[in-house]
Formats: structure tokens, sequence, C-alpha cells
């Protein structure tokens, strides 16, 4: 039996959900944490470092939710602050100076829009983490594992492939706003998750992701999980072994341009 979009943005927010951390450490055979914008401060709901498969080494760009009221107050509940984006892009702009291929991990319900963070430039941090993403000289892979929203989502999500996880979602924002914005209406959750085609079939339907990657309710699920993840990633970066900088870039662009077209057809 199917499940509902909704059913499965129930499943993409259950705090038992694995985080981007545990992730990281079960595909990469290393990591080591780099922190901070070197202009306001270290943001710990996008944690940023380096990591290695075999011989290839990575930066990695991945938004963390905490697991309980404590975690989630110090990782800001997975919501990124403009000091996360000002991070990440100061990592992506290093990987692109040493040739490292750059892997994020997308899990938000949205930036974070307090008065501080507007006030610290939230929308333009956005805006350049996109921009800067978008002609990054070096191959870019999102991987959607939970909660993708709004441009919180979007910022670090610019890649020459997109995975997603089964149960994921990805959407220009939650449903409860969908509703409410569109229908004045917050209780039409379940109708608004159907009408958004958030699920990672819909997406992979409409040609906005690459590649989906199976869920299973086996006692290893998630270290089958990992497992495809990570010959997923170093299958991916071989196919860019012989391509130059220019065609990366222009892969890239040629993507997100015929993936907006192909979405306005439908």
């Amino acid at each position: 039996m199917s499940l509902t979009a909704w059913e499965k943005v129930e499943i993409a927010r259950n705090p038992k959900r694995k985080t981007a951390i545990e992730y990281i450490e079960n595909i990469f055979d290393e990591f080591i944490e780099l922190h901070g914008d070197r202009n306001f401060k270290d943001d710990k709901s996008i944690v940023c470092g380096l990591a290695k498969i075999g011989k290839q080494n990575f930066t990695i760009i991945a938004q963390q939710k905490g697991r309980n009221t404590k975690e989630n107050i110090e990782r800001n509940f997975g919501m990124p602050n403009p000091e996360s984006y000002r991070k990440a892009i100061r990592f992506m702009k290093q990987a692109e100076k040493f040739k490292r291929p750059v892997i994020t991990f997308v899990d938000t319900k949205g930036a974070y829009p307090g008065i501080g963070a507007e006030e610290r430039g939230q929308g333009e941090a956005i805006a350049k983490s996109m921009f800067e993403m978008a002609k990054l000289k070096v191959p870019v892979i999102a991987i959607v594992i939970g909660e993708g929203s709004s441009g919180g989502a979007l910022a670090i999500s610019v890649g020459n492939k997109i995975f997603m996880l089964e149960n994921a979602i990805y959407s220009i924002l939650s449903p409860e706003g969908y509703s409410s914005i569109l229908w004045k209406d917050s209780s039409r959750v379940k109708e608004a998750a159907e009408k958004m085609k958030l699920t990672a079939k819909d997406l992979y339907d409409l040609k906005v992701i690459d590649k989906i990657i199976k869920e299973t309710s086996s006692d290893n699920a998630f270290h089958e999980i990992c497992k495809c993840l990570k010959k997923e990633i170093v299958k991916s970066i071989s196919e860019f072994q012989d391509k130059s900088e220019s065609e990366i870039v222009e892969e890239r662009y040629q993507k997100f341009r015929k993936m907006g077209e192909f979405v306005n057809l439908k």
C-alpha cells in the first residue's frame, strides 16, 4: 500500500529520523568539521567540513536537526541563520580552490525567520548561496534526506545531481504555509500536500531530482541506505572526471533551465 503525500510529510518530520551527521559518519571514511563564517559566528544548524571516501576528498555542507529539545535549541531546530549560509559559501569557495566535489545534505523546514536573522540579511545570504553554487567549478551533489522546504533548502540544493530519499519531501514551502496562503485555511494540509507534488516520486517524474534512494523497513535499513548513497556518490563523481570546469558549470545551468521548462509545461 502506497503512502499518501501527507503521510510522507509526517515521516520526513519524524524526530527519530536519521540526521545529516549520522549519514556523514556512515557514508564517508573520514570527516573533519570546520567552523564559522569569519563574520558573525558559527551557526550549528549547518555543519560544514572535509570528508573522504578512499582517496577522494569532498567538502560537506549539511543541515542538521537535533534529537531532543537541548540539541534542537543548539541546532536552532535545523533552521539556518544567515551566518550558516555564509559559512556554507565560505567552504564552497574553498572546495572550488582545492578542486573538491561538494556534497550537501538537505533537511530543514526553512531558513530561520527571526528578526535578528532578517536584520543580518537572511534573504541576501540565501540568494548569494544559490548564486555561488550555480557557478561553482566543481561537481555538486545535493541529497534530500528529510524535510526540504522553502528557500532555506534550495540555498544548498543547486547541484549537478539531486538525490532524494524515498520518504523525504522537497517543496517551495510547508503544506501548512501553502494552505494558509492559497486557501486562508491551514487545516487543509493533507490536500495541500497532494497538490504540491512534494514527494520523491512526484519530483522524479517532474525531472526535478535525478534519483530516488529506496527506504526499507528492515533492521539494516539505514546501513543499506548509506551503502547505496556511497555507491551513487562515487559513481556520480567518476562521471565528472573527464569533464572540464566549464562543462560542469554549464551542465548544472542547463539542468535547472530544463527543469524549469519541464515543470512549466506540466
